[in-house]
């Protein structure tokens, strides 16, 4: 019955689990990208935490303001690039991160190959 006075509610809402558990997966790609790419540092555990709700806020508000994917393959070669910014800029967010701008390119890179690996959208 309450389906029918809210017409506008989508079955596929996430839940605040599906949630914390993409933003789990989202931080272990983000150090795992980390770990193995030249150029992009992230040091402990919160250092991990920030840049994931870092890189996950940027990237939700390029979504909202532009209407934009910013996945790194999700647009082509524009989506590589923007996902690229946005690691790059959440180094100024986040104090125990350190990337250079190639850094953040093969971190892209690294994460647009471990998120067509593990399911769930991850950046």
């Amino acid at each position: 019955m309450s389906e029918e006075r809210n017409p506008n509610r989508t079955q596929d809402a996430p839940s605040w689990g599906k949630l914390f558990l993409r933003f789990i997966i989202s931080a272990i790609v983000i150090a795992i990208a980390a770990f193995i790419t030249p150029g992009f540092r992230i040091e402990g555990l919160w250092g991990v935490v920030f840049a994931a709700l870092a890189i996950s806020i940027i990237n939700y508000l390029i979504e909202r303001v532009f209407n934009f994917d910013a996945s790194p393959f999700g647009r082509g070669i524009v989506g590589f690039l923007v996902a690229a910014v946005v690691i790059y800029i959440s180094q100024f967010v986040v104090p125990a991160m350190t990337v250079t701008f190639l850094g953040a390119i093969i971190g892209a890179i690294v994460i647009g190959i471990i998120d067509m690996v593990i399911p769930g959208k991850t950046i």
